[in-house]
């Protein structure tokens, strides 16, 4: 729990400076990795990189919303889990609305942002429940972070993680090697480690710049 709660905390890696940008989100059950990215498409740099949280850190449950209806009579499981997720759509619209407000205070110009996925595939089609509920919840985290977007009139991109560097390779017109080098290199300046999460989350406030 005391790795969890340090993985949670707000790490920046420069003084905001206004401009052009786009944000990147890699995200997890019940939270993000957000990256700021501003600068010209050519050159890129990391502004900001935090964790922007989906659900209540003091409603625990809600962080896996769809597995608290395992186990249960069907009736009460989906009774808790619908309110979990009225629970998700709330805090989350206010966090990533505050995430942007404040970027935007502090006069970064955003228009777009990129989300990255582990799986786009359809719950519906996975027979076991418990790997049904997880992707039940990856579903619902993209869902309510493109909803938070549109909110803040911002278009949004959703690219599966497994993907990304094939999909951004092309778009940039940077051969996959060499990308993997610079977006490692983004790293170079924020405070803490800089991990696959960050480096995927940046990527896509790549992708979504300009």
């Amino acid at each position: 729990m005391r790795q969890q709660a340090a993985r949670r905390s707000i790490t920046a890696a420069t003084a905001l400076a206004p401009g052009v940008a786009a944000v990147g989100f890699r995200v997890k059950s019940g939270w993000a990795t957000a990256v700021l990215l501003a600068g010209p498409r050519t050159a890129p740099q990391v502004v900001d990189r935090r964790i922007a949280e989906l659900s209540d850190p003091d409603e625990p449950e809600a962080r896996q919303p769809f597995h608290a209806g395992l186990g249960r009579h069907e009736a009460r499981g989906a009774k808790a889990v619908a309110r979990l997720v009225r629970s998700v759509e709330r805090f989350s619209r206010r966090s990533v609305a505050k995430l942007i407000a404040d970027y935007r205070a502090s006069g970064h110009r955003i228009r777009e942002v990129g989300i990255v996925v582990g799986s786009t595939v359809d719950p519906a089609t996975i027979g076991n429940e418990h790997i049904r509920a997880h992707a039940e919840e990856g579903r619902l985290f993209r869902r309510v972070l493109e909803t938070a977007a549109r909110q803040c009139r911002l278009r949004s991109r959703v690219t599966v993680e497994k993907r990304l560097y094939a999909v951004a390779a092309a778009a940039l017109r940077i051969p996959v090697p060499r990308l993997k080098r610079r977006v490692a290199a983004l790293g170079e300046r924020v405070a803490g480690s800089w991990r696959s999460e960050d480096k995927a989350a940046a990527l896509a406030a790549w992708l979504a710049l300009p």
